[in-house]
């Protein structure tokens, strides 16, 4: 009894070891997860419009997009190489007065007005749902080497997700009601949503001239989506040069990509009669 004894202390005494020294490596390796996941995270970059993390390094950070893709946009359109084509036709847009702002976003690249349903265009007897409209200041296209102060993007989607998208130049001018309407719910902040559930007409917004260009592009932030058609609008709409300056305050500034090449796409234009 007396051999055995100690030797059963220290059967004990070998298993407490073992099982303190597995869970010693187990919550090791929780924190070296732990340190990978936080290493991850600081490795990992958000693309911006400047510096690091700018339009030339999109595809770097964003390694899956079409960002370095033959058909980007924006673009800069000269007038005189744009081609009249008979075909086309005005656009077919219906929006209604009652159609609602659900809600506001600040995704740190721009301030975005997501709309409910309702509002479409038609395009090749396809119907094109408005999703949302957002703002780039100044413009990301240029008309004969001309940058406007704002572009006004209007963001359609089709049912099998190809995207329109409807671009508004705006110009320093007289005063612009539905501007001011829009910037009545601002500032808001980086990250932030605010639910409106507001009516929006949104036909005020558009130019008095129908006369566009269009060309086969992308999205103009990360993933640089290649399956748009753009309809850039010739005629500027106007604000006041006091609202130019508000939105530059309640607005991210500088959120343009610079122009793309054309790499020979045709760019055709529309001249309204």
């Amino acid at each position: 009894m007396n051999t055995k004894l100690p030797l059963f202390i220290l059967i004990v005494l070998a298993i407490f070891s073992c099982k303190n020294k597995i869970e010693n490596k187990a919550t090791d390796s929780t924190v070296n997860e732990d340190e990978h996941e936080i290493v991850h995270q600081k490795e990992h970059k958000h693309w911006t419009y400047e510096g690091e993390t700018g339009p030339e390094h999109w595809i770097e950070i964003e390694k899956e997009s079409d960002c370095d893709g033959k058909r980007q946009s924006p673009i800069n359109i000269i007038d005189v190489n744009a081609i009249d084509e008979a075909s086309l036709k005005p656009i077919d847009i219906h929006y209604s007065a009652n159609v609602k702002i659900h809600e506001i976003t600040n995704n740190g690249h721009s301030i975005q007005y997501n709309f409910e349903k309702g509002d479409f265009i038609i395009l090749n007897d396809n119907e094109y749902r408005l999703k949302q409209i957002h703002f780039h200041e100044p413009s990301e296209h240029t008309i004969n080497g001309i940058r406007y102060p704002l572009e006004m993007h209007l963001v359609h989607v089709s049912k099998d997700n190809k995207i329109v998208v409807l671009a508004i130049m705006a110009q320093e001018g007289e005063s612009s009601e539905p501007f001011t309407f829009l910037e009545k719910f601002l500032p808001i902040n980086t990250g932030t949503t605010k639910l409106i559930d507001t009516d929006f007409d949104l036909n005020q917004n558009l130019p008095k001239d129908m006369g566009y260009y269009t060309y086969s592009g992308s999205l103009t932030t990360p993933p640089c989506t290649q399956n748009v058609t753009w309809f850039v609008f010739k005629t500027p709409i106007t604000i006041s040069l006091d609202q130019v300056k508000q939105l530059q305050k309640l607005m991210p500034l500088n959120n343009y990509r610079d122009e793309q090449p054309i790499n020979g796409r045709t760019i055709k234009q529309y001249t309204s009669r």
